[in-house]
């Protein structure tokens, strides 16, 4: 049983390449990859020399074990990092507070279930690995050193008699790694050409296609070392066919968005559960009062009601693509697609409203240029209609996207009416930079389901209307996977029910253009 034991690292110092500290703590809890897990006293056999790991990854090594001595509180243990960038990098990471945790890898012989936790009494050392997320905090690196040297440098004397004496500075509790000792003891101390561990931009490897595009799905995902290695690729080498050709996380989509301008604009309630109808109650007769002589007979009017029904529709939109592009592609293809079917269901259904409103609405009874002195008198004549048929006050107007153009273009001898800072003349604030703003004291809405519609500087091209006589109420959206077994494709379907309840037909009114 392999379990990774993340340990804190505490300390750096950045002169002799070694990293120091406490890889494992006695009789303290930890979550590890095994659960809960406790370390009893001299539980690991470090017999053995291993190597320093980056991130538990076998296939990058960054140092060995040159010094292990075992206390009362844990093991401690110096590693010596070769000469390799990954090396610097480890070096500058764990000296800065980047990577600071040491954990183990250790296989288990013996062990024992205590309250839930895994109490190891004996385990063997694979390996010991830098990492950057820790789990116990009292077992920490206490030193990182590391060379520093010119180019061509020598060592001094004095370094490399420091470095013997750290690798013979073994205490006597416990057994040394001796091969690992004997290794780092015939090996110069100094390094020679030795990099800087401090430089301004990142490296630049000449990698291939293959290693490039690893390094970019990673990086997509999330990999910060991907992403240093995939800024850092040297694309300019002259390997014929090693360049690799750069591919972006963007996106770019200029045909659809989640914009309802028409859904917006009116109100919205919570669709039922069940049925593919649905009535509201409607009053056809209110009661009345009259004024009534004495000892006369008081004249009733019974209050009547009806039902106003509700059609549920569905609105749905389905894939079908190969099952080799849903495994094997980047797991953003799969949320990307979702992304661009919630466009669609917002197109459709913003549409379907849009429709219903202007259908079943009021035209302005009388025609206006489409200037801005004919827009004003739409607007005031359009509110004073809705409040007469629907006892309601208009509240919004919406228009196309064509009309929005010529609002913000309306001015007064030159001075912008609509889309100044603080005009004199000011009938409402509208802007290029929002769908939304204010006309003639009507919140505006930006629908660009009206030119859809055919509806662009026309009749119909806006409608002034009271929220309250239009709901939409809509479920939750949905989606239903099958597989083809027979061509080994996925379908998907996106898929959602609305309904739009006509409460008061005449509640709006759409322009009537001279």
């Amino acid at each position: 049983m392999k379990i990774n034991f993340p340990i804190t690292i505490t300390a750096a110092d950045t002169n002799k390449r070694t990293i120091s500290g406490t890889i494992v703590s006695w009789n303290e809890a930890g979550n590890t990859s095994a659960g809960k897990t406790i370390f009893s006293k001299d539980s690991i056999d470090f017999s053995k020399p291993v190597k320093l790991l980056l991130e538990h990854d076998k296939t990058r090594p960054l140092g060995k074990l040159i010094d292990i001595t075992a206390n009362d509180s844990g093991l401690e243990g110096t590693f010596k990092l070769a000469k390799t960038f990954a090396a610097d990098d480890a070096l500058e990471e764990a000296a800065t507070g980047l990577r600071d945790g040491f954990s183990v890898g250790v296989m288990v012989d013996a062990w024992d279930n205590k309250d839930g936790a895994m109490v190891i009494s004996k385990s063997s050392l694979q390996e010991v690995s830098l990492v950057s997320d820790p789990a116990i905090a009292s077992a920490k690196v206490e030193s990182v050193v590391a060379t520093n040297t010119p180019e061509n440098s020598e060592a001094t004397a004095e370094d490399q008699t420091t470095q013997e004496d750290k690798v013979s500075d073994v205490k006597s509790e416990a057994p040394i790694a001796t091969e690992a000792v004997e290794a780092a003891k015939s090996e110069p101390v100094a390094v020679v050409a030795a990099q800087s561990v401090a430089y301004t931009k990142p490296r630049s490897p000449i990698i291939n296609k293959a290693t490039y595009l690893e390094h970019s799905v990673r990086a997509a995902l999330g990999n910060d070392e991907s992403r240093q290695y995939v800024m850092a690729a040297d694309t300019t080498s002259n390997n014929s066919g090693l360049i690799p050709t750069p591919q972006s996380a963007e996106v770019i989509n200029g045909i659809s968005n989640a914009d309802r301008g028409s859904i917006d604009a009116i109100s919205r309630g919570v669709l039922p559960a069940s049925g593919m109808t649905f009535e509201i109650p409607k009053i056809t007769t209110a009661p009345t009062v009259a004024e009534e002589a004495e000892a006369a007979t008081i004249d009733t009017t019974d209050m009547a009601s009806s039902f106003v029904t509700v059609n549920v529709k569905k609105f749905a939109g389905g894939q079908t693509f190969s099952v080799e592009l849903l495994d094997r592609s980047s797991p953003a293809f799969f949320d990307e697609l979702v992304r661009q079917m919630e466009f669609a269901y917002a197109k459709e259904t913003d549409k379907f409203v849009a429709n219903g409103i202007i259908s079943s609405g009021l035209i302005a009874t009388t025609a206006q240029d489409n200037t801005a002195a004919g827009l004003l008198a739409y607007a005031a004549q359009a509110a004073q209609l809705v409040y007469s048929n629907s006892l309601g006050f208009a509240r919004n107007i919406v228009v196309s996207p064509e009309q929005w153009g010529n609002i913000m273009g309306y001015n007064d001898s030159g001075r912008p009416i609509y889309n100044a800072s603080n005009p004199q003349n000011a009938g409402g604030a509208v802007g290029p930079q929002s769908l939304r703003g204010n006309v003639a004291g009507l919140d505006l809405y930006v629908s660009r389901s009206l030119s859809a519609l055919t509806y662009t500087t026309g009749d119909g091209s806006m409608f002034v209307i009271n929220p309250e006589s239009y709901t939409w109420y809509e479920s939750p959206r949905l989606q239903l996977r099958s597989d083809v077994t027979a061509t080994g494709q996925v379908s998907v379907a996106y898929y959602g029910y609305g309904a739009l309840a006509t409460k008061i037909a005449n509640g709006s009114v759409h322009f009537n253009k001279n």
